[in-house]
């Protein structure tokens, strides 16, 4: 067992392995693209694929700054992932959606997670990997 993580609280721990697993899917998607997209802009992606939100609602879903979020929109863009479209009848308001190359990049990475989540049950086993997503699953009363 990794001895750097043995006298860590769950907060702590949690914020560890996050930090483990974004790196390996940042280095991942490094090695086999030649597109950056930092974290943010993951997570962005991750709101708008198959929908067409808002630019309102993803800013008012992420916990991003409102003008972080704009800035990070308009990067996607820029790099040809992202489409801004006014909504029919309603000049103040945009939704979003992924281009096609957007969509495609979304998928590589999904897959490359799902790459990553099997070497992690080739090392905990498949029961404890599913015993790990039920529990953060679960309602925690937080």
């Amino acid at each position: 067992m990794n001895s750097e993580l043995q006298n860590l609280d769950l907060i702590d721990l949690l914020s560890e392995r996050h930090v483990q697993l974004r790196s390996l899917c940042d280095k991942s998607w490094n090695e086999s693209s030649n597109i950056y997209i930092s974290n943010s802009e993951w997570y962005i992606m991750a709101r708008i694929y198959k929908k067409q939100p808002t630019i309102a609602y993803v800013s008012k879903h992420v916990d991003i700054s409102r003008q972080a979020t704009h800035k990070f929109i308009k990067s996607l863009e820029s790099k040809g992932l992202v489409g801004i479209e006014n909504v029919k009848n309603n000049k103040k308001v945009k939704f979003l959606f992924l281009t096609a190359l957007g969509e495609e990049c979304y998928e590589k990475s999904e897959a490359q997670k799902a790459i990553l989540e099997k070497r992690i049950e080739g090392h905990i086993g498949v029961e404890q990997l599913k015993l790990l997503k039920e529990i953060l699953k679960l309602e925690w009363g937080i």
